[in-house]
């Protein structure tokens, strides 16, 4: 039962071809047979059936990619309590105690944000 690295990596390189082979196909067939007949309207931009106001290329606050990049970082880091909770039984208190220093760390940084006034939208 020794199979070389090709044989092994068979099916994931078929699905892959096939894949990319349906994309392709659903595209060129969609730009072959769909319709294009541009005018004023569909040119326009759509903001939730609201008349569009101003500019589109208005800057937004440094603040909001902070906020943002906070609470992404934040989600991810949450994500990690999922395969802890899924192997608690298993690690019993060494595993109950890694976490508590885990979401230590992650207090220490929300408090440490909340003093810089990091999630402070008033300011």
């Amino acid at each position: 039962m020794s199979d070389s690295g090709i044989q092994v990596y068979t099916p994931l390189l078929l699905q892959l071809l096939v894949a990319v082979f349906l994309a392709s196909a659903i595209s060129a067939a969609s730009v072959l047979v769909g319709w294009r007949r541009p005018n004023r309207a569909k040119q326009q931009a759509y903001e939730c059936g609201m008349e569009p106001t101003g500019d589109a290329r208005q800057p937004f606050s440094v603040r909001f990619y902070l906020v943002a990049m906070i609470f992404i970082l934040f989600d991810v880091e949450a994500i990690f309590l999922y395969p802890w909770a899924y192997v608690f039984r298993d690690l019993r208190w060494y595993g109950f105690g890694e976490m508590m220093v885990y979401i230590a760390i992650l207090l220490v940084g929300y408090i440490y944000l909340w003093k810089k006034g990091a999630l402070d939208w008033k300011r």
